[in-house]
């Protein structure tokens, strides 16, 4: 399934950071769309309809923050060493872009380098749809509207699609303020000491809370649709419709949402059918990583718990 694409993951356990790549050697067609207001983002202008580059040849998801941006540059220095890139006269260039989340505070201070993006681009292979805690997903956690002390671990979520000949494949790096709901229901999210759901969108809108922008779901989905510049960028559009669907909150002004799309071209398909499809499969990518969500840490914090029966006037 998807063959022209390859998937690799560098993952520090010890430390709680990682970093995904998606490599097209032989290039792909990509759109993006942000809608987070706080993203670390790499290489999105050029994807913009009307850019003279057609075709990337990867997407990284990394831990690190605006630091973990330099994970790019260790794939573009293994797509270079592999003669991979865009033909720019005497040298090839690899264009790849990129998105980072914040989770320097899951464990401590660390982000995936240049090195780091170097070994993921190394390992990556065909056919590799592994979710949970790795790569880019390592350091992530969900419903933070505690705090840290009472978030859920997040992680990279992955869900894929194959009928008539059309392959589709999300990948979902899960760093949200808010909680994983399905069918409007929370299924993922950080409890009060009963262990009932807090309820971040209800936390959310009551107001009185100091929030920091340490917050982002990144996506990257691989098709082998045929499409166009234009089309790619509407389609990531249109994904943002997966994480309304399956983030409370969603885009957020304290989450740096982002989504890329990238194409190899190779079967034709419907775009009313992906239009349709791309947003389910990117909640369902999302929601997987409810499976394996757990707190993150065993000590509530009391003063946060306070006040939030303040807020709520809660006995």
């Amino acid at each position: 399934m998807l063959k022209d694409f390859k998937v690799g993951h560098y993952t520090n356990e010890e430390k709680g950071t990682g970093a995904t790549v998606i490599i097209a050697e032989e290039g792909a067609i990509a759109g993006v769309c942000v809608r987070g207001a706080a993203p670390a983002t790499r290489e999105t202008d050029l994807l913009q309809d009307g850019k003279t580059v057609q075709k990337i040849n990867a997407v990284v998801l990394s831990g690190g923050s605006a630091f973990g941006l330099e994970a790019a540059s260790g794939v573009m220095q293994a797509l270079y060493d592999d003669g991979i890139g865009y033909n720019a006269g005497k040298y090839r260039v690899p264009i790849v872009c990129g998105a980072s989340i914040y989770d320097l505070e899951y464990k401590e201070f660390a982000y995936p380098d240049k090195s780091a993006g170097y070994l993921a681009a190394k390992a990556a292979y065909t056919g590799n749809f592994e979710k949970g805690n790795i790569g880019g997903g390592t350091g992530a956690t969900i419903s933070k509207i505690a705090g840290m002390g009472a978030a859920v671990k997040g992680g990279l979520g992955v869900q894929t699609y194959s009928q008539n000949n059309i392959e589709i494949a999300v990948f979902s790096v899960v760093n949200a303020l808010g909680d994983i709901v399905k069918d409007g229901k929370i299924i993922a999210g950080a409890c009060d000491q009963n262990g009932k759901y807090l309820d971040a969108l209800s936390v959310f809108t009551a107001g009185g809370l100091f929030l920091q922008n340490q917050n982002t779901t990144i996506t990257c989905i691989i098709t082998n649709a045929k499409l166009t510049k234009e089309e790619a960028n509407m389609l990531a559009s249109l994904a943002h419709n997966g994480y309304a669907l399956s983030l409370s909150p969603a885009h957020t002004p304290y989450d740096g949402d982002a989504i890329f799309i990238m194409s190899s071209g190779k079967v034709d398909a419907p775009f009313p059918l992906l239009a349709g499809v791309i947003p389910a499969l990117t909640a369902k990518a999302i929601q997987s990583v409810a499976e394996e969500s757990y707190p993150i840490s065993t000590q509530s914090n009391k003063l946060l718990m306070l006040a939030y029966k303040k807020l709520f006037k809660r006995k």
